[in-house]
């Protein structure tokens, strides 16, 4: 990396050309990159590297802004000297896509830097403290300490959270533009656009103790307290701000403005540090944290014996979840048996608080709530759909029953947008207008009206809501034995019906004016790309049901996973309906080859949520295994037109020299990529069981045909072409 930034120092002042836009880069900065020991470990080269892409696009984008006003102004002149600039002009975006995936470029100029070697990524530590950096900047800030990424990185000042917007990466090619909604097509204007809230902090060392006054008030029995310290407040507000800017966009049950640490009830409290650890790469920390708020939700339940499902606290629920979160995409066997044992009190704890919710506002009738009161039933309500959409997806990843039935929510109403969740509760009177100008169908309601193929209006958290409830829908019809295959055809179509509509329906969601700074390939906010996820496996699901992975997966050991899974070939038909959902695996693998494959395996951990490694073992399942039967049977049963037009469209993403790596097997190649790309920078530990899986069955897949591979190829980074790459840069 050190000779590269010579060599590439080099030749710029060695060579003369048009001046290049300038990247604002510290002092602190600089010596971190020059340093023996700034790039020891993958999280920091990611950090940077992430960081490092946000500030050239920037400063590209800032670059041909100028450079065409600069234009237009000669040209304008020249003609009518008194003319003026045209405020519409449109410019041209920062993000290059990448034609062809053998680049293995991300969509930034090369002026982002060079790439870490390869090896700093393969090595996992344990903790990282200080390699995290602000994601919604457009200055370049490494923080050089843990009191620096606290202050600099992780503040989220609302000036810095609005100039990174999910568009900032959007390729042109029609996949990452998002749905053209007549309502909001062109996005918020900049005089409604505005920043989430800042996540919330711990101030003071006041503050600080109240934290630790309320863990000795609750900890009764001392089982936290003997055996564990509570972070410095630089080392809290830091995990504060991670789970807040980056995880609960993707779930977001919590309401920011009245999150106060030094109130909150500590388990809840430390079941969110212990996430936003996670996201900061601290895992020693993170599981430190989590088991701490296990302790104490488990005994603060155990010693209340009045406790049951229509009295528990809302704080109970929600650390509950968050506990459950935690545990199933850690990666071990273990938590998620512990979270397996615990669904079924979930399921009744959301029963329960459901009924007592609608018994509230029944009582309340037409009479609109006060602030408060309507915060805590939006955010009652809020929990208990992330819940079911987090069993939705151990169903969907595990094959666990579903714990809680749709039927559960019928009468209840969906969730409001994001923009009305976080309003600013100065003005009483605007608050009170957009909520009675909201469009909150219930859960019933617009189910309903996809299933008969009308578009309802909601928001997109309810977007994400009913594409699980869907997903379930496809997965009971395609599991009951009892179903008359009359029936099972009727109700079927009406499925494919809903699915095609709820698709449509996201270009009517209700307009959101509050920017999240995180980067998706999709315009609009993060729970739009996660439910697109959903729906391409619930589109799967109608044509193949891997029920055997599935129950692998649960044990988390690559080989057996691997094994299964190129063992399910045959279960993959090759039929014009199949087609069609091959294109919805396309379109999957498609997003990271545009975006760029390394800078997609560096970034997606810390910017898109766990559904798209989840969604995307199965779907690139589906397309390893479907190009490995046509590969199979190309002479004795040739492709039709549409399954020709379909292996070119995916064989363009590559070129003959990746493919040659395993003896043109296309399908071993994109398994290979897959799971090279989704275990680079592992957030939650299930990542690094997918891509180890991934790999093994690559070379499986590879080894079919005797091509001269040995069984003692592994999936190290000299086999990948991104690494062939790497190590050519290097040299």
């Amino acid at each position: 990396m050190h000779s590269e930034v010579k060599r590439r120092s080099t030749k710029n002042s060695a060579s003369a050309g048009p001046t290049k836009p300038s990247i604002a880069i510290e002092q602190a900065t600089i010596e971190q990159l020059e340093g023996d020991g700034g790039m020891d470990d993958l999280e920091t080269a990611a950090a940077l590297m992430t960081e490092l892409h946000h500030a050239a696009a920037a400063a590209i984008v800032d670059h041909e802004q100028e450079m065409l006003l600069q234009e237009k102004s000669r040209r304008s002149m020249s003609s009518n000297p008194e003319s003026v600039f045209d405020p519409n002009v449109s410019y041209a975006s920062g993000a290059i896509p990448v034609q062809n995936m053998s680049t293995w470029d991300p969509p930034t100029p090369s002026t982002a830097g060079p790439e870490p070697p390869r090896s700093h990524y393969m090595s996992h530590s344990q903790s990282s403290q200080d390699s995290f950096v602000s994601w919604g900047s457009n200055s370049l800030q490494i923080p050089s300490s843990a009191s620096s990424v606290m202050e600099r990185s992780l503040s989220a000042d609302p000036g810095h959270s609005a100039t990174v917007t999910p568009t900032s990466y959007a390729s042109p090619h029609p996949l990452f533009t998002g749905p053209p909604s007549p309502a909001n097509h062109s996005g918020p204007s900049a005089s409604q656009a505005a920043p989430p809230p800042a996540p919330p902090s711990v101030d003071s060392d006041h503050e600080r103790n109240m934290v630790l006054d309320n863990i000795r008030e609750i900890d009764v029995e001392r089982a936290v307290l003997d055996k564990f310290r509570l972070p410095s407040r630089s080392g809290l507000n830091r995990y504060l701000a991670a789970y807040f800017n980056l995880f609960h966009h993707h779930l977001p049950f919590l309401h920011t403005g009245s999150f106060s640490p030094s109130t909150l009830a500590p388990p809840l409290l430390l079941a969110v540090l212990s996430i936003g650890a996670l996201y900061t790469f601290e895992k020693e920390q993170a599981y430190t944290l989590h088991m701490s708020s296990k302790v104490l939700v488990n005994n603060f339940i155990a010693r209340h014996h009045e406790f049951n499902s229509r009295n528990c606290p809302l704080w109970t629920t929600q650390t509950l979840l968050l506990n459950m979160v935690f545990a199933s995409w850690s990666g071990d066997p273990k938590g998620l048996d512990w979270a397996c044992s615990m669904r079924d009190l979930l399921a009744n704890i959301v029963a329960g608080g459901r009924y007592e919710l609608q018994v509230r506002m029944d009582q309340r009738g037409d009479e609109m709530p006060t602030r408060e009161e309507w915060i805590f039933e939006e955010g009652s309500k809020r929990t208990y759909y992330a819940i079911y959409i987090f069993f939705g997806l151990l169903t969907l990843t595990y094959n666990h029953i579903p714990a809680i039935t749709y039927h559960e929510f019928d009468t209840l109403s969906l969730p409001c947008s994001e923009t009305l969740w976080n309003l600013d509760g100065s003005d009483d009177q605007i608050w009170r207008e957009h909520l009675s100008n909201a469009s909150m169908p219930t859960f019933k309601e617009a189910h309903t009206r996809l299933i008969n193929g009308d578009i309802p209006q909601y928001s997109v958290f309810a977007a994400r809501v009913i594409i699980s409830a869907l997903f379930l829908d496809v997965l009971g019809l395609k599991r009951d034995t009892e179903i008359v295959d009359s029936v099972v055809s009727e109700y079927r179509e009406k499925l494919s019906v809903a699915l095609e509509t709820w698709h449509r329906a996201l270009e009517y969601c209700t307009p959101e004016t509050m920017i999240v700074s995180l980067t998706a390939p999709q315009k609009g906010h993060p729970l739009v790309f996660n439910s697109m996820a959903i729906y391409r496996c619930a589109m799967a699901r109608l044509e193949v049901d891997l029920v055997s992975i599935q129950e692998t997966l649960r044990y988390h050991i690559p080989e057996d996973v691997a094994s299964v899974m190129t063992s399910a070939s045959g279960l993959i038909p090759r039929s014009e309906p199949m087609t069609k959902v091959i294109q919805q695996c396309f379109e999957c693998f498609q997003i990271p080859a545009l975006m760029g494959i390394r800078w997609v395996a560096r970034t997606f951990a810390l910017n898109w949520s766990v559904e798209h490694p989840l969604c995307g073992f199965e779907l690139m399942l589906i397309l390893s295994l479907w190009l490995y039967r046509l590969e199979e049977e190309m002479e004795t049963d040739p492709p039709t037109e549409e399954e020709e037009a379909m292996l070119t469209k995916v064989r363009n993403l590559f070129d003959d020299d990746s493919v040659e790596l395993y003896g043109s097997r296309l399908s071993a190649a994109v398994a290979m990529v897959w799971g090279g790309m989704i275990d680079e920078v592992v957030v939650w530990g299930i990542t690094k069981l997918l891509g180890e899986s991934f790999k093994l069955h690559s070379h499986t897949l590879a080894l079919s045909d005797d091509i001269g591979m040995t069984s003692s190829s592994s999936p190290s980074p000299s086999a990948t072409p991104e690494a062939e790459d790497l190590d050519s840069e290097m040299e």
